[in-house]
């Protein structure tokens, strides 16, 4: 095999309470990328479709994934990259792990698979790092490994696929603003009260033992944010009544995907997610801001191959 074709799906990472350590892959929102082998060594990004994106390696996210990753093989090959983006930068919906774990698994396959699952997340961690700023894997795992992840930890990289129930349907809605991740977590605090922590982590328990058991009435009352979204929903005009709406119409919980803008609400079936994703519209439509709406099961893929 000398070319590939990809499907990069975007995720949600947080899911209120698991503030860098946890995201789901979505189903029908992503990317498409092209990767092939070619005589010349290195990596060389040809064509970007859908943004406007740097084509030197070391200032795009799928480059410097690429870079890290043949770096640490040796071939006497490189390969070509095709991006076309559908996910918007600066959306909360993992746009730059999109890139940077589709290329990372595009290659990996184009070499015969010679890398772990971790030494993928590993690499696409590199790329990721390049636009948040920061090392996290919470929107590169699910991306790349499909489902519900769970990042236990980084040192090395630690990380479990979550049982996800059959039912569960993500909604999201993206006002067309950007919030830069490296804006979105400069609004945060640097210390919180043993109390808010405490708080967030049952909640986080809650959640992943809801996933487990299929307990949506256990997930619902999980799904709450008392550390990020304080601080983070003034950045996302009309939040608060985006939110109250999807939970008024059935929403199990509802918050902030990742660092914003997006605001994501989480369904038990498809019937629920259509209504709270007309209701979450009704909501916006006021607004001058223009947005997508978009409702998705999770992906227990991740990157396909198209």
């Amino acid at each position: 095999m000398n070319e590939i074709k990809l499907f990069c799906p975007a995720s949600i990472a947080n899911l209120n309470c698991g503030f860098d350590v946890i995201g789901l892959c979505l189903d029908t929102i992503g990317d498409e990328m092209i990767i092939r082998k070619t005589s010349e060594k290195g990596i060389k990004i040809t064509k970007i479709t859908g943004a406007d994106l740097p084509f030197e390696n070391e200032k795009n996210v799928a480059g410097v994934a690429a870079l890290a990753m043949i770096n640490a093989i040796e071939i006497d090959y490189g390969f070509e990259i095709e991006i076309h983006k559908k996910i918007k930068a600066g959306s909360g919906i993992g746009s730059s792990s999109a890139s940077a774990s589709g290329v990372v698994f595009g290659i990996n396959q184009l070499l015969g698979k010679p890398f772990s699952d971790s030494e993928l997340v590993e690499f696409s961690m590199q790329g990721e790092a390049l636009a948040s700023g920061g090392f996290h894997a919470d929107n590169v795992a699910p991306a790349l490994l499909g489902g519900i992840i769970l990042i236990r930890g980084y040192n090395p990289i630690d990380y479990i696929k979550i049982a996800t129930p059959s039912e569960l349907v993500a909604v999201v809605l993206h006002p067309l603003i950007e919030v830069k991740t490296s804006a979105s977590r400069a609004v945060l605090p640097n210390e919180i009260p043993l109390k808010t922590a405490i708080t967030q982590w049952g909640n986080l328990g809650g959640l992943i033992a809801g996933f487990y058991t299929s307990d949506y009435e256990l997930i619902s009352r999980s799904l709450l944010d008392v550390v990020a979204e304080p601080h983070r929903k003034k950045l996302i005009p009309n939040f608060d009544q985006v939110k109250q709406t999807a939970l008024q119409n059935g929403a199990l919980g509802a918050g902030i995907s990742g660092a914003g803008p997006s605001i994501f609400a989480l369904c038990k079936g498809n019937e629920t997610a259509n209504k709270v994703a007309d209701a979450m519209k009704e909501a916006y439509v006021g607004t001058s801001i223009p947005f997508d709406i978009h409702v998705s099961k999770i992906n227990e893929e991740g990157v396909k191959i198209i």
